[in-house]
């Protein structure tokens, strides 16, 4: 990495695009495991529509954090919360950054369009329905005037973009569409990828409440995100054990995913418990959260893969 001149993967925060890169791929899975059928020009587009959006939301959410002050008096900040710093460290970076939040956009729309061509089109609505409010998101997320993420709502868009969002537009890119199945696989990615932001929440507290940016830590305080977190990740669990059930026969493949909880979430839960007034803690928390959230996200498209053969 070079300090003086932050490169793109740096800007874009690419580690975390694995945020939608699960729910896209798991999405194109159930699909395929739905129809017999496998679109990989629907697929390929989807996936760069997404990666494309999610980009951008990454450095719209850096730029506008850091103008709004959540950034820039963060003392906490560290690679699993708190953004990536560039225009702390760097504020002429801004035009560059402005730059690449469009340019993500704009990549985006163009594989909206190529799908346009590769969709039924009794699809598009759902398409560009889909893909208008992910770019809505993308910057007012956290740009003026609506700054959803300063005013309460920010957990609850988080889990629709990454799981409902995510997993519907991939069906689409199969010409499959809204289904049961579709829905009753849809919570999980967006959990998974919420609970992250619930400990960057934790860990940010101090400067996201000096500026305002009332996430759900900013509201209740800590020890109640604490059991809220290990709710939503126990209905998780619970989520995937109901797509088993409804994929039966071959659907047991699908509990894979829940393996790295029982491995993980004990021993995530007791450096939360712990940690209440210490962020050593928190940060411990919020880094083998992140392994958990890959290690369910390789392990739930796994378990889709190998039931494609059941």
């Amino acid at each position: 990495m070079n300090d003086r001149n932050p490169g793109l993967l740096r800007m874009i925060r690419a580690p975390f695009l694995s945020s939608i890169i699960a729910p896209l791929v798991a999405g194109t899975l159930l699909s395929v495991w739905i129809t017999g059928a496998f679109n990989l020009a629907g697929f390929l587009l989807v996936l760069t529509m997404g990666v494309g959006l999610h980009a951008a939301t990454n450095v719209y959410n850096d730029i506008y954090d850091t103008l709004q002050g959540s950034d820039r008096i963060n003392v906490h900040r560290n690679e699993f919360s708190g953004g990536s710093g560039i225009l702390v460290d760097h504020p002429d970076r801004l035009p560059v950054m402005r730059r690449t939040a469009r340019a993500g956009l704009g990549l985006a729309g163009l594989a909206a369009i190529g799908l346009t061509l590769v969709v039924k089109r009794a699809l598009w609505p759902q398409l560009w329905g889909l893909f208008a409010v992910s770019a809505f998101l993308s910057k007012y997320y956290t740009a003026a005037p609506v700054k959803l993420a300063y005013r309460g709502l920010g957990e609850f868009f988080v889990w629709l973009s990454f799981g409902p969002m995510a997993v519907w537009v991939a069906a689409v890119s199969q010409n499959l569409g809204w289904h049961p199945l579709v829905a009753a696989a849809s919570p999980a990615t967006g959990i998974s990828t919420l609970s992250i932001l619930l400990i960057g929440q934790m860990i940010d507290l101090p400067a996201d409440k000096a500026t305002g940016k009332w996430g759900i830590a900013a509201r209740v305080g800590i020890p109640k995100t604490c059991l809220f977190y290990l709710a939503v990740q126990l209905i998780l669990v619970l989520d995937l054990l109901g797509l088993a059930w409804k994929m039966m026969p071959g659907g047991l493949t699908v509990l894979l995913g829940a393996v790295p909880y029982a491995l993980l979430l004990p021993p995530i839960w007791i450096r939360l418990k712990r940690g209440h007034g210490n962020i050593a803690d928190l940060k411990a928390a919020a880094k083998l959260n992140v392994r958990l959230h890959l290690l369910f996200s390789a392990m739930f498209c796994a378990g889709l893969a190998i039931a494609l053969f059941f």
